[in-house]
């Protein structure tokens, strides 16, 4: 009976692990962290090379993308070691990113490393890509080399895929009139500067002169989202209305009915993102965990879970593991649990998220004790 209520405790701490993570971690900087000697990379001799210095190598490149005008969220950029996602951060708004290892403050000594990060020498002979709805992204090698050589990976071009489903770029966008590109474009700049008010205004103007301008209303809804959910709602609701197949809009959708736990709106967004781009992004399948799990769908929460993790071990949808861990001590498997809950506080910074993970900790201990008597 103790363990029972002691699991049901756990339930009822994280019945719905927090979304407030969504806003912007579509353009968080990688957080890095390090990790022992790997086999990953197929050339383990840089690794053993490399042992003693983990942190001191590092790799960059550059992104591209032809037929377009400048997009304005972060471009996800993935390193693949046969065929598993090993490494994952996003290019800056000129297009650069780097691989390296980047040591994270957490409540857990360094010792206890988070073993789903790897250090970049254990990458050598990985493949880097970009990942972008509607887009085809040509691949670099990071080839074996010493310390003497050029850390730059090259360019990575991304291309438009007529055959997508959806896309991160609108078709309204090149049907907008003049003056309305002029003051999208305008807030571009204002936003890069970080002059949001400015910025707001610029694209109101441009709505109001083409109110089907459905990356306007998307990167209006992006500014409003923090302070004005109810009015980011309304602007994400007319993107898509203007542009179904304009893919962003549905994760920022899903996020605010998550916080409003309305689990039925979270769901119907996450499914239709996932119907124009079935690969995801770790944050689509995230909330669609969330969502699932909240409606009392915990198999395919489970499952939607797994493949946010899988497609994220660099965290940057940081509260992922933790709410695999949650659907786990549903299904009783606390074992499994305790292990993500270890783990999470290997990168997750001292404060209240790390204090919450010791409480579930303490709690799924005591579950487990008891299945030993």
């Amino acid at each position: 009976m103790k363990r029972v209520a002691a699991a049901a405790g756990f339930m009822a701490i994280i019945a719905f692990c927090g979304s407030g993570f969504a806003q912007g971690t579509a353009a968080a900087a990688n957080n890095g962290g390090a990790e022992a000697s790997s086999d990953v990379g197929k050339f383990s001799n840089m690794d053993q090379l490399m042992n003693h210095q983990a942190g001191s190598m590092r790799f960059y490149g550059k992104v591209s993308v032809d037929g377009v005008r400048a997009l304005w969220d972060p471009i996800p950029i993935i390193v693949t070691c046969d065929g598993k996602v090993r490494y994952n951060t996003t290019a800056d708004a000129n297009g650069g990113f780097n691989i390296e290892a980047a040591q994270r403050q957490s409540e857990i000594v360094t010792q206890k490393a988070d073993l789903s990060h790897v250090t970049p020498a254990a990458l050598v002979g990985c493949a880097v890509s970009a990942r972008l709805e509607g887009f085809k992204s040509t691949s670099l090698n990071i080839a074996n080399r010493s310390l003497t050589d050029d850390p730059s990976l090259g360019t990575i071009s991304l291309t438009p895929d007529s055959t997508a489903g959806g896309s991160v770029v609108s078709a309204t966008t090149s049907s907008a009139p003049a003056d309305a590109i002029k003051y999208f474009e305008k807030a571009h700049a204002e936003l890069a500067a970080k002059h949001s008010d400015a910025g707001r205004k610029d694209l109101q103007k441009a709505v109001a002169i083409d109110p089907q301008f459905a990356e306007a209303w998307y990167h209006l809804g992006v500014i409003e989202e923090t302070d004005k959910p109810d009015d980011a709602m309304s602007a994400f609701d007319k993107a898509v209305a203007a542009d179904p197949r304009f893919v962003p809009s549905y994760q920022h959708i899903a996020a605010i009915a998550a916080n409003r736990k309305d689990w039925k709106s979270v769901v119907s967004a996450t499914s239709k993102s996932l119907e124009l781009n079935p690969a995801g992004s770790p944050e689509v399948w995230y909330f669609d965990a969330v969502g699932k799990l909240n409606s009392g769908d915990s198999s395919d929460a489970e499952t939607s879970a797994q493949n946010a993790l899988a497609m994220d071990p660099n965290h940057q949808a940081p509260k992922t593991e933790q709410l695999l861990a949650v659907i786990e001590a549903g299904h009783g498997e606390y074992k499994d649990a305790l292990e993500h809950l270890r783990n999470c506080l290997t990168y997750t910074a001292p404060g209240p998220d790390a204090e919450l993970m010791k409480k579930q900790i303490a709690q799924l201990e005591t579950v487990e004790s008891g299945q030993s008597h």
